[in-house]
């Protein structure tokens, strides 16, 4: 009989209280709204590395579990609420292990007048706010996502041929079964989880920034450099906690991105739902100029507890659910 108990401690759902309490001060005290926005949506994410779950109501067209509250957050800053932010629980199907479970906590947040690198010091603030009784961080550092695998991975991602990556790959013995011979930013992805970022720094915060443009449908383009899209992730002891983005507020530069995931998407045989129609309405009515992120909570709260698994700060995992 499978157990009925929760997997969590009652030390951790009081201590998940506290930092949901701590949060709610931090964004009030900085006078950013908190928002709700629906969990079932019309349209589903494009984006390959995402699966929604689906669900139906008789004959009704199908509904998708949101897999982030972003395409909605950007409504609402289309119609001008100013700085936002949301703790949503969020849905991603096929995502479970030490890290990940198919329902999760997301606090995602949006900052008109921002880009990503002032945004990146907010999320070291709030970081910093949350985790300053648990756990001592160093200074934060900043890399480049170039400049991150020049040093670790001693290859240029941006210049670095298909062959060269796979040498790289087959050099650290990293195993490869399944991945397209053709899928460029699969193979940098690979040298990235298992090279790159094990390397980076563990004491301290550790932004990566400045993405390949091909790994950022939802960011804008560096002015200086159109082969790198504004994005960063944020990793604290090796575990990727927060995306964000100066975001793109072009409609039809997004609807093109859209339809080159969805491409993708058909090429590996994957199911595509309806594009958010709405989201691109809102891109061109007008999007303020604003930076993004999202923050995966569970995972702060493991940095918290000094968990190693998700499991072990959720109430009721997918196990248990």
């Amino acid at each position: 009989m499978a157990d009925w108990r929760p997997a969590a401690s009652l030390e951790m759902l009081r201590l998940r209280a506290q930092l949901l309490q701590r949060t709610r001060a931090f964004f009030a005290e900085r006078d950013v709204l908190e928002v709700e926005t629906p969990v079932l949506s019309r349209a589903a994410p494009s984006d390959p590395a995402m699966e929604s779950f689906v669900t139906r109501d008789g004959g009704q067209a199908p509904r998708y579990l949101h897999t982030s509250p972003e395409f909605a957050m950007k409504r609402l800053l289309a119609s001008g609420t100013g700085a936002i932010f949301q703790l949503a629980r969020v849905f991603r199907r096929g995502e479970a292990g030490s890290r990940h479970n198919p329902e999760f906590s997301l606090l995602e947040w949006y900052r008109p007048g921002f880009d990503h690198h002032q945004l990146m010091a907010e999320v070291d603030a709030l970081v910093r706010e949350l985790l300053a009784q648990h756990l001592l961080l160093g200074p934060a550092q900043q890399i480049s996502y170039q400049e991150a695998f020049q040093r670790h991975a001693q290859l240029d991602p941006l210049a670095a041929s298909l062959p060269q990556l796979k040498a790289a790959i087959t050099a650290h013995g990293i195993d490869i079964t399944g991945l397209g011979d053709d899928d460029r930013d699969a193979w940098l992805d690979l040298l990235f989880s298992h090279v790159v970022e094990a390397r980076l720094p563990r004491d301290c915060p550790v932004f990566v920034y400045d993405y390949p443009a091909s790994q950022a449908a939802l960011a804008r383009l560096s002015e200086e450099n159109p082969a790198v899209a504004q994005r960063f992730e944020l990793f604290i002891n090796g575990m990727e906690l927060a995306n964000g983005f100066h975001e793109l507020t072009d409609a039809q530069q997004q609807r093109q991105r859209f339809e080159h995931e969805l491409r993708i998407r058909a090429r590996r045989g994957l199911s595509a739902g309806p594009l958010d129609q709405h989201l691109l309405d809102a891109l061109q009515a007008g999007l303020p100029d604003c930076a993004g992120v999202a923050l995966g909570f569970d995972r702060l709260l493991m940095l918290a507890g000094g968990q190693s698994a998700i499991g072990s700060v959720l109430a009721f995992d997918h196990r248990r659910a």
